[in-house]
């Protein structure tokens, strides 16, 4: 971002200039995003697989961290849904300890991506990918909900596996309790309705409330007993003290990979969001920053008992719906969670588990963009393929697997298509029409008009000399049936060359000087020619031999009759 220090957080510029009508603006913006995060944060912390207090404690450190170091004026950090299926699994396979020991790894990752200046790398992640994994997520979320949601009775631990998990819920149909499941039920329908009454009030805080209230009533009044929090935790407002997990190769060496999940996703999930935020208010955010603004949230959380953090779709849209101006209200939203952690955080225990489920229904159906997947079945097939594989693995195995063959799917699909953009033809008319040249005045393409000797081939390249490229030409010479004395290769479109390329053009050098064939280059650009000059490719075509134009070439070349 120009005029602005790559490493230094927005706050540090918003502050010089600050005044109370922005503090006044921040304050009220601050204290309604608490309100809004609290339901939330309970929500993925119990669905992540930790207490509940731990994902109001992600919230605050998370919250306060990214608004003080970030580089987006209105982004608000915290846990998200995107995250809990890679913390359940994390804690499934190594415990508390892994996840800790992961997050500090992936926060380590964020900062040096930030650091190295890497943040625009993250846009090039294919958006068939993106929405893939996130509808992926959208779905699995919702299957670890309906047991909650219903009040299925499931002797034992619910399979892990999404497939096995279905199966386990339709065997257990017959165990649906009725209280709960009209909790469940009557806390999407107030979540869902809530905009018509107000779009200032959060549903889910609503939702929360009525139904804690019906529970009670239903539990003290009516003999009828719904799940709470209360029943599974047992909360414990205080905060723990800083522990550090233990960084040892040992502990460290088998949780890389999730620890580079965390990362990417969390850099996704967190730039995509101020992107968002920039088409608002806009503003244009620093990625690199809000990087190491994230890393440093992502370090600290685990030192208090957090789990993974990034910045918050959902809540930075309410930062600034309410006149969210600058970072001090997302430092505003952590005090006000810290303050409703110390005193109200007890009565978190008569929260039905029912209305979290409903919740996180909510924040899954609004996760699976199933409007994008429908306006995309129209593009092109490679892209819908990449969508859908990615969908599958992130469904059916889990997140890493599917960023991981997904990029790799992507990457392939984009290396094909580049490789079809660059054509390699044969010149043999004396007239050739080039397309890409300026009009005369009449407004009629350009002619050139060369004159091809017999004994000369003209072979012209157009597009980028790589990997992907470079065999295209070999098969396009292999079908000439006579062998001439000399070779132009025209080069004046190729924006570069790979070392696969300058090794396919070493070998057909050597090749030619054993069947006494000349190579002439022509209208190679200075990008080009320094990378051939640097790997000593034109010591072995002579410098005489790399003509500035064609017409230059072809005079070189009857010069060999």
């Amino acid at each position: 971002m120009k005029g602005v220090h790559p490493f230094k957080p927005e706050l540090y510029y918003t502050l010089k200039n600050y005044s109370k009508e922005k503090f006044t603006a921040d304050l009220m913006a601050g204290i309604i995003v608490g309100i809004v995060a609290l339901p939330l944060a309970i929500a993925f912390g119990i669905a992540s697989g930790v207490s509940p207090e731990k994902g109001i404690l992600t919230a605050i450190i998370a919250g306060f961290a990214i608004s003080a170091f970030g580089g987006s004026r209105v982004q608000i950090g915290g846990p998200t849904g995107a995250f809990i299926i890679i913390i359940y699994g994390i804690i499934q396979e190594f415990g508390l300890t892994g996840l800790a020991v992961a997050t500090v790894l992936a926060g380590i990752f964020l900062i040096l991506l930030g650091v190295l200046k890497l943040g625009a790398i993250i846009r090039y992640i294919p958006y068939p990918i993106i929405v893939g994994f996130t509808s992926g997520i959208a779905l699995t979320i919702f299957s670890t909900q309906v047991k909650d949601l219903l009040g299925l009775r499931i002797e034992g631990e619910v399979p892990a596996d999404f497939i096995e998990k279905w199966l386990c819920y339709f065997q257990n149909f017959s165990t649906i309790d009725l209280a709960t499941s009209l909790v469940g039920i009557f806390s999407i329908l107030i979540i869902a309705c809530m905009p018509l009454v107000s779009k200032k009030v959060p549903g889910s805080l609503v939702a929360i409330v009525v139904m804690t209230l019906a529970g009670i009533v239903m539990t003290n009044y009516f003999g009828i007993h719904v799940d709470t929090i209360g029943d599974r935790f047992n909360i414990n407002p205080s905060m723990p003290d800083a522990v550090m997990p233990p960084l040892s190769w040992e502990s460290m060496k088998d949780l890389v990979s999730p620890a580079i999940t965390i990362a990417v996703l969390g850099a996704i999930e967190s730039l995509l969001s101020a992107t968002v935020a920039d088409g608002i208010i806009g503003k244009k955010h620093n990625s690199n920053q809000e990087l190491i603004g994230q890393g440093i949230a992502n370090v600290l959380c685990p030192i208090f008992g957090g789990i993974p953090a990034t910045g918050a779709i959902a809540r930075t849209m309410t930062n600034i719906n309410n006149g969210g101006k600058t970072p001090v209200a997302g430092i505003i939203h952590a005090i006000v969670l810290l303050l409703i952690y110390f005193f109200l955080m007890p009565y978190a225990k008569y929260i039905p588990m029912a209305c979290l489920a409903g919740v996180l229904v909510v924040v899954s159906y609004n996760m699976s963009g199933w409007r994008t997947i429908r306006e995309m079945i129209h593009n092109p097939k490679s892209d819908t393929f990449v969508l859908w594989l990615t969908f599958i693995l992130t469904v059916i195995f889990d997140l890493t697997i599917a960023i991981e063959v997904g990029l790799v799917i992507a990457c392939l699909l984009c290396m094909r298509r580049m490789a079809e953009t660059t054509q390699v033809s044969v010149l043999t008319d004396d007239d050739e029409i080039d397309p890409m040249a300026e009009t005369d005045l009449a407004g009629n393409p350009s002619v050139e008009h060369l004159a091809i000797p017999d004994h000369v081939e003209v072979y012209e390249i157009n597009g980028p000399y790589f990997f992907g490229i470079a065999n295209k030409f070999e098969e396009v010479m292999a079908q000439m049936k006579e062998r001439p004395q000399v070779r132009i290769i025209r080069m004046r479109k190729v924006p570069f060359i790979d070392s696969t390329g300058i090794h396919n053009l070493t070998n057909l050098i050597e090749m030619s000087k054993k069947e006494k064939i000349k190579i002439i280059l022509s209208g190679v650009n200075d990008y080009v020619r320094g990378v051939l000059e640097k790997n000593g490719f034109c010591e072995l075509i002579g410098e005489e031999n790399i003509c500035q134009n064609i017409n230059e070439a072809l005079e070189k070349a009857k010069g060999t009759e």
